[in-house]
């Protein structure tokens, strides 16, 4: 160095002069000092702390050594495009200089080759960046460094490099150096990341520095730059290394000791990162802004593929509890207060895609239980920041379906801390936690209102300081339900408190409570007990809620309908406010002004709902592009979530509308109708759910399709399920058949996963025939698949075969509870219903060798591949191992239900094959089939019985009607039923040739006619009473039976024959039963049968007679007894006499030449006699018996017009006695009925002016007839009108001797103390006189037939009561009251005062006349709206029982003491009814005997 020259401005010397070298500095200071080794040491660490100083590395070895040492510069070696070629200077050439440097330095060859290191890294790193804050090397950059990496490998193989000298000296170029180059100094082992952090003095500025250069990193990796690899890797390195040495599980940040620096530092990075992200999410940070990228790019680091394949399992639990930790507390700036008013705004779609992200990653490696116990742990012991907090509770309850139990038990562990040491925070902490898991809606939570609910009505049990506690919060609880729409007190008066759900509003129960009150009604006639206490105890929803939708202004019908009957008896009650019901009537009327389809159009919405359901639409794609990518299957339930708050947004629900349930869905399946916008949303759910299964399926078969479809159907289990289950109505009953392959499979795995999630779902009420019998959803797809036309049946064959296809692979791994759980038994019967009906080869036993495989096939299915999927699932192993399941095999009754249902028309079988598969069906599988496989044993009885059980069914159901006007006149509202009905007359025939061989010759079975016994048992399961409802269903029921009779044999009414051993059969009891107990009441008119079971009953009994050995003296009989078992036959038989005398004169004639037998005759002569009467020629004398000359006679002047009776009536003046009275019931029976059936205005007059013409002769002639309104079924109990109540019966009389006793006893039978069995027994009468009847029944079979016992005295006047109530309906004889008192202005006013029996059977009337109009009874013989009645006493029964009030309290002074003799028994217990007319009576009976009436006035 002897040409260098060292500057030296201090000195002033000549810059000119020689330099002096470093040799001759040294060798002076030699000469003038001794050596010392201790100063040579020292000397010699002076020198290497000079040489770390220095700045220039190699300018100092060029000092030292001259030119020559140019060429070992480390430029050459790294500069990988230099001219001179690397070869040329190997590792070993540079290392061995570089040792000789060292040892003419005197200093560690390794420290000197770590200094030229680090300077040589500098320079790379200073070089041309491409960023303005570069973390990445260049292509340029990362060849240099890997050559130099190269070079220092060697020399650390060689032990030529200080790690720690290396380290201090990276740092001092700190601002220059590139995170890259770090990261390959780690790679390549040159130095750990470890070892160059700990190598800081100052902790914080390498933790900033690692910070930002991590921002930096993140940033360019969302910039997609050409170096993403190896950023991706690099930031992957860094995390893993933080993670690990951070949260080592010895590591305590909390100890007091000097901790180790690099935890530190990776914590501190870490949580510098989460912090900085966190505060940029809550400042609102810029969509694909840099902090955004940054944020994205550091939340990806918490996904598996980062972390999971190289990090255990403890420390990265114990990173992602920390990191949890910290976003539940960082910057707790919201108090619970501004949470309760906020939170709905933190619903997990709600929430920040990027926190929900970070949120769903946190939960992949922590189970459900850690988490809630760590959220748990967070509240009771730090401040949080509650938007992070409730947002996180959301993310849980949705990513987690089993957190929902897990919250609810903490939830519940809250409040019983709340309530057992008065923690208010406990309570505050449950609400909100509850609130927030409600908002997410039914599928993730328990709605908010019904947590409300469950603590109102079930409240803990806590101590009793704190009951204070307990009862504040209940009220508050019921506010909060107020504000919820479901406050306590508007709940509804039948609402089920223990179901889970709840209705949208009051409104709604109300309609509900509304029609279950008028059905109690039509029950019992009386208003509900729970609307009487509800007008009391709870009034508010009385009057706000429950007569606003009582009184909902109509159309009034013509006919006052049970509704009407419902709401006057509740004005009469004064539970009706007069201005409201006023109201009510002004709306009512104004309603029949209105056109009735006024309020029918429904407008669409206005074009603001497209942007709601644009994203909804985007969201749905989102999931369906999801569906073909495995690795997207976490964020599934994510989209499900944002799907769920799109579609709230939709439907116009906010977050308390989402809180209340529904407990039953009302569903119209014959007019199922959506609002558009309702109709758009539904639509497009179910086309996504098509579309995701099949892009599904397209990857992977169901068992292997994840949870997405379970997910997704939870989206409907809210308020969007009436709208969904309305559009599948539309869709699959009356839209099925022109659905496609994809539609159906789709709409099939719904229906499966709907029934996965039946537990949660309400019933849903499909409406007639049973409104309150709710069905369970998966049994609604039962209802909506239908099997009567052609195309409908192959349609329900496709989707049973796509449902039970679905759930067989599906659940094919789970137990066949769980695989019957999600069909519907229903929908399994019906597809061994169509196997059997539409595949001869399904009909036939299958062998071990048929057993198919079953495949899922998504695609379009032509209508072969159908039949080969169909046969293929009939032939399943574990479908035919399900059938042997009890509930789902299909019995010989469930088959008879859905053969009903075909159309005949419209069948895919012809006639043929149809009767052919009905001979196959019954006397080839059900019928030889055991019992306990629902078949019939063999048994054709019993295969007749299920038969006609099944048949009654379905003419009960709504199934059987087509909703048109005359659908009932049709057999089962459709001639579907014809062909069953045609079985049914083969099987029975086969029966009654079974029975015949059984029966020996000359002999008649003993035993009765299945079919009656059938009748039997269902009527005894019918609803009794006279309500409007019950009385329409019996009558139905009736119908069905009558029909069923005219399609048999007529030998069924009466048996194949008579003899003489046993002339009445059992076949006629059993039909004169069904006549006399319920054929009279409801299927009868005008006291006689309708024409064609009369003719049937009258062939068979001609038929059965002409096989004994004397048919007339047979036909006279069974027709004698019919007069007193079953009088109603002769009756009907005088109405239908024009076109019954014909048929049986002729089968008459054609087996006997004798005339008609007597009985016939005397049905010739009653006709004959009636229309002599109203001949203008003179009149023939009434034959015997009087009762029925009676009714020929009265059914006569029924077809008479009324202007040609007043004249002809006046015969009756000529008419004995008896036949006046018998021809007075019937007339009061005419006057009823025109009260009850009258369509015309005619009728009701003409049956009055009758009555009171007849009325009129009785009282000229003083004839009795009060004892027509003393009637009752059990005989006179005791009593005896005319002999004393003591005087025995006589015990025989002759039988051609006229009667020895007075007329009064003979005309027993018809004066008794009761109106019918249904009203109230009467006290005694006095007794009165009556007329003697003639013509006792039976006097001319006895002379013909020795073997008739000699009558008891009175029994045959029992009979003519008996034969009088039989013939009148029970309703008829119920209000004979009515008729008693509109007859009130032509009583004679000397017979009411002359005649003892008068008052007491007045009294009676009147007191079973106000109980008929508290019982709302009266409301049936009302004057229809629109009918004026001008006739007196014809009035609304108020009136009538004004009129008859005022005509007792006039009559009762005017009459004898005598009259008063059982007054306390008649009061006895109905003195209630009037106070005043009983204290009248009481009054008078107390009265002195001579008291002068004179003075009273007059009655009328």
């Amino acid at each position: 160095m002897s040409d260098s020259w060292v500057p030296n401005s201090a000195s002033g010397q000549d810059p000119g002069r020689r330099r002096r070298s470093w040799a001759e500095l040294l060798a002076g200071r030699v000469k003038r000092e001794k050596y010392n080794p201790e100063r040579a040491q020292k000397l010699k660490e002076s020198a290497v702390r000079l040489l770390r100083s220095h700045q220039d590395l190699n300018a100092l070895l060029l000092e030292v050594e001259g030119p020559l040492c140019k060429k070992l510069s480390l430029s050459k070696v790294i500069d990988c495009d230099s001219s001179e070629a690397y070869a040329n200077h190997s590792s070993s050439f540079i290392g061995s200089a570089l040792q000789d440097q060292a040892s003419r330095l005197g200093i560690p060859v390794g420290i000197l080759s770590a200094g030229v290191v680090a300077s040589s890294v500098g320079q790379i790193c200073t070089a041309p960046a491409e960023t303005s804050h570069p973390v990445l090397l260049t292509v340029e950059q990362r060849k240099k460094l890997s050559s130099l990496l190269e070079f220092a490998q060697y020399l650390l193989a060689h032990s030529m490099f200080s790690r720690l000298s290396f380290c201090q000296e990276l740092w001092k170029i700190q601002s220059s150096l590139l995170l890259e180059a770090v990261w390959h100094l780690h790679v390549q082992g040159i130095v750990s990341l470890q070892e160059l952090l700990e190598s800081h003095p100052d902790m914080h500025a390498v933790g900033s520095w690692l910070f930002r250069n991590l921002c930096c990193l993140c940033e360019q990796m969302e910039a997609s730059c050409q170096h993403a690899d190896v950023a991706r890797a690099m930031l992957s390195d860094f995390v893993q290394m933080f993670v690990l040495r951070g949260f080592q599980k010895n590591s305590d940040l909390r100890r007091t000791v000097e901790p180790e620096k690099m935890p530190q530092v990776a914590v501190d990075v870490l949580q510098r990162m989460l912090i900085f992200a966190l505060d940029a999410l809550a400042a609102g940070v810029q969509e694909e802004s840099s902090t955004h990228k940054i944020v994205r790019c550091w939340f990806g680091v918490f996904s598996g593929h980062t972390l999971g394949s190289v990090i255990s399992t403890d420390p990265l639990k114990r990173f992602f509890s920390h990191t949890l930790t910290q976003i539940l507390t960082h910057s707790p700036v919201l108090k619970a207060s501004d949470a309760v008013q906020m939170q709905r705004e933190w619903s997990f779609a709600r929430t920040h895609p990027l926190l929900t992200a970070l949120y769903r990653r946190l939960l992949v490696m922590l189970s459900a239980e850690e988490l809630v116990g760590h959220l748990q742990e967070v509240l009771e012991t730090q401040e949080v920041h509650w938007q992070r907090v409730l947002s996180f509770v959301s993310a849980l309850v949705v990513c987690f379906p089993e957190a929902q139990q897990l919250l609810e038990d903490w939830v519940a562990r809250l409040m019983a801390q709340a309530f057992e040491s008065c923690q208010l925070d406990s309570m505050v902490t449950a609400f909100l936690v509850v609130r927030q898991a409600a908002l997410e809606g039914p599928s993730a939570f328990l709605s908010y209102a019904d947590w409300f609910k469950v603590h109102i009505l079930h409240p803990p049990l806590v101590p009793s300081k704190y009951r204070s506690l307990l009862t504040d919060y209940i009220s508050l609880a019921k506010t909060r339900l107020a504000d919820l729409k479901v406050s306590i007190e508007n709940m509804g008066l039948y609402e089920d408190l223990s179901s889970a759900g709840d209705i949208t509003e009051p409104h709604s129960q109300a309609l509900q409570d509304v029609e279950k009150a008028i059905m109690v009604f039509e029950h019992t006639g009386k208003i509900p007990v729970t609307v009487m206490e509800a007008s009391i105890f709870r009034r508010p929803y009385y009057v706000s809620h429950f007569l606003p939708a009582l009184l909902t202004p109509r159309v009034l019908p013509k006919v006052p309908d049970s509704r009407v009957a419902f709401i006057e008896s509740l004005k009469r009650a004064d539970k009706i406010p007069p201005s409201l019901y006023s109201t009510y009537c002004q709306a009512c009327s104004a309603a029949e002004e209105k056109p009735e389809d006024a309020a029918l159009g429904v407008r669409a919405e206005p074009s603001s709902a497209e942007e709601p359901l644009g994203q909804l639409r985007a969201a749905l794609g989102e999931l369906r592009a999801s569906m073909t990518d495995p690795s997207q299957r976490d964020v599934i339930s994510a989209q499900v979530a944002v799907i769920s708050e799109r579609l709230r947004a939709v439907l116009g629900h906010n977050e308390d509308d989402s809180s209340v349930e529904i407990s039953k869905i009302q569903l119209s399946i014959n007019t199922p109708r959506l609002e558009p916008r309702e109709h758009m949303a539904v639509d497009l759910l179910l086309t996504s759910f098509c579309q995701n299964l099949m892009a599904a399926s397209s990857v992977a078969p169901p068992e292997r399709q994840g949870p997405w479809a379970a997910l997704f159907v939870r989206t409907m289990c809210g308020r969007v399920l009436p709208a969904v289950l309305t559009r599948l109505c539309q869709l699959l009953r009356h839209q099925g058949p022109s659905l496609s392959a994809p539609h159906v499979l789709g709409l099939a795995a719904l229906a499966v996963h709907l029934g996965e999630s039946r537990s949660a779902l309400p019933e849903v009420d499909v409406g007639p025939p049973a409104p309150d019998a709710g069905l369970p959803v998966p049994a609604l797809f039962d209802s909506l698949l239908t099997c009567r036309t052609r195309d409908s049946l192959f349609f329900c064959l496709k989707f049973c075969t796509a449902a039970i296809s679905y759930s067989l692979c599906k659940f094919s791994s789970q137990s066949r509870d769980t695989l019957c759980s999600c069909l519907s038994p229903g929908l399994i019967k019906k597809f061994q219903f169509l196997m059997f009906r539409l595949f001869s080869e399904a009909r036939q036993p299958l062998s071990e060798e048929d057993v198919a495989s079953l495949s899922w096939r998504p695609l379009h299915l032509p209508s072969a591949d159908w039949q080969r999927a169909a046969l293929s699932l009939w032939t399943h192993r574990t479908f035919r191992e399900l059938l042997k399941e009890e509930d789902v095999h299909l019995t010989y009754q469930d088959w008879l239900h859905l053969e009903l249902e075909i159309q005949p028309e419209a069948d895919a079988l012809s006639d043929t094959e149809r009767q052919d598969f009905h001979q196959w069906a019954i006397h080839e599988h059900f019928l030889p089939e055991s019992s306990a496989s629902g078949g019939c044993d063999g048994d054709l009885q019993a295969a007749c019985t299920i038969l006609v059980n099944a048949l009654m069914d379905f003419h009960q159901s709504s199934r059987s009607y087509d909703h048109s006007e005359n659908s009932d006149l049709v057999f089962g509202g459709r001639t579907g039923n014809e062909d069953i009905i045609s079985r049914l007359q083969e099987m029975v025939a086969d029966l009654e040739l079974q029975q015949d061989l059984s029966v020996p010759l000359g002999h008649t079975p003993s035993q009765g006619h299945f079919l009656f016994e059938i009748f039997r048992r269902r009527l005894q399961a019918l609803t009794s009473g006279w309500s409007v409802a019950a009385s329409l269903q019996r009558q139905r029921e009736l119908l069905m039976y009558k029909r069923i009779l005219l399609r048999l044999p007529s030998s069924v009414l009466c048996g194949s024959s008579f003899q003489a051993e046993q002339p009445i059969t059992a076949r006629c009891e059993q039909f004169f039963h069904l006549v006399n107990s319920e054929m009279r009441n409801f299927c009868s008119h005008g006291g006689a049968l309708t024409q064609d079971i009369t003719a049937h009953f009258f062939r068979g009994l001609l038929n059965a007679c002409l096989r004994s050995r004397d048919p007339s003296l047979m036909v006279d009989f069974i027709l004698a007894k019919c007069q007193t078992k079953c009088p109603l036959i002769l009756t009907s038989a005088l109405v239908w006499w024009p076109s019954l005398e014909p048929v049986l004169l002729c089968r008459w004639r054609r087996h006997c030449q004798s005339p008609l037998p007597r009985e016939l005759q005397k049905l010739q002569e009653g006709r004959q006699f009636a229309s002599d009467f109203l001949s203008p020629e003179a009149a023939s004398l009434a034959p015997n018996p009087d009762w029925l000359s009676a009714a020929a006679l009265h059914f006569a002047i029924q077809q008479v017009r009324e202007e040609n009776i007043r004249k002809q009536l006046k015969k009756l003046d000529c008419e004995r006695e008896e036949l006046l009275v018998f021809l007075f019931f019937f007339s009061l029976m005419g006057l009823l009925s025109s009260h009850l059936t009258s369509n015309s205005t005619r009728d009701l007059p003409k049956a009055f002016h009758v009555c009171a013409a007849i009325l009129e002769c009785l009282e000229k002639r003083k004839i009795s007839w009060l004892a027509l309104f003393q009637l009752t079924e059990s005989g006179p109990m005791g009593l005896s009108w005319g002999l004393p109540l003591s005087a025995p019966h006589p015990p025989s009389c002759k039988r051609s001797t006229p009667h020895p006793l007075p007329a009064a006893d003979r005309y027993l039978g018809i004066l008794s103390s009761g109106c019918s069995p249904h009203t109230i027994p009467t006290a005694r009468p006095p007794r009165v006189h009556v007329p003697t009847p003639r013509g006792v029944p039976s006097t001319d079979n006895r002379q013909r037939c020795p073997e008739l016992p000699e009558p008891l005295l009175g029994v045959a006047d029992l009979r003519l009561g008996r034969l009088l109530l039989r013939v009148a309906p029970d309703q008829h004889t119920r209000l004979l009251p009515f008729a008693f008192y509109s007859l009130l202005s032509y009583f004679h006013e000397d017979a009411a005062i002359r005649e003892e029996a008068f008052l007491h059977v007045a009294v009676d009337m009147y007191l079973k006349l106000v109980q008929l109009f508290v019982a709302g009874d009266t409301s049936t013989v009302s004057p229809p709206a629109g009918r004026s009645l001008e006739l007196q006493g014809q009035g609304n029964p108020v009136e009538l029982i004004t009129k008859a009030r005022l005509f007792l309290l006039q009559l009762i002074p005017r009459c004898p003491k005598k009259s008063f003799s059982h007054v306390a028994e008649l009061l006895a217990d109905r003195g209630d009814c009037d106070p005043e007319v009983s204290a009248a009576l009481q009054s008078r009976q107390q009265a002195a005997p001579d008291a002068d009436l004179s003075q009273e006035p007059y009655l009328f």
